[in-house]
């Protein structure tokens, strides 16, 4: 739950000091590797939002499903979601490197890959009022 307010404020100062205070709709992009409970997120960024003078009509999450590349054999894949238990959920959610515990390259086996997309925010758009 902290690091849902955390990650909030992050996202609420980032956009006030970009001059957007007036929005009709802020977009965020997340990785499921984060584990970041949504419904938590919203309600700290509407929250912050009025405490840092922000105005926020609508709030958009988007969850980004994992993709890793091998650096071995350059093979990319994505890991489902719902395969992952949830002691697996959160000790990448605590500690992210802690996927490659867990995880191996499908087609070589190797340990040596990199999380493409799916971790993190990956994207922030703002559509303002005019």
């Amino acid at each position: 739950m902290v690091h849902e307010w955390a990650l909030a404020e992050s996202i609420i100062l980032y956009i006030k000091q970009q001059g957007y205070v007036n929005i009709k709709k802020l977009r965020v992009c997340i990785g499921v590797l984060q584990s970041i409970d949504k419904e938590i997120l919203n309600y700290a960024l509407r929250e912050l939002a009025e405490e840092y003078g922000v105005k926020l009509d609508k709030v958009e999450l988007v969850d980004e499903y994992p993709l890793l590349k091998c650096n071995v054999c350059g093979f990319m894949w994505s890991i489902n979601p719902s395969e992952i238990s949830d002691d697996v959920r959160e000790a990448i959610h605590f500690i992210p490197e802690a996927i490659y515990a867990y995880y191996k390259c499908p087609r070589c086996g190797s340990l040596d890959y990199s999380i493409v997309k799916g971790r993190g925010i990956s994207e922030i758009s703002v559509d303002v009022h005019e």
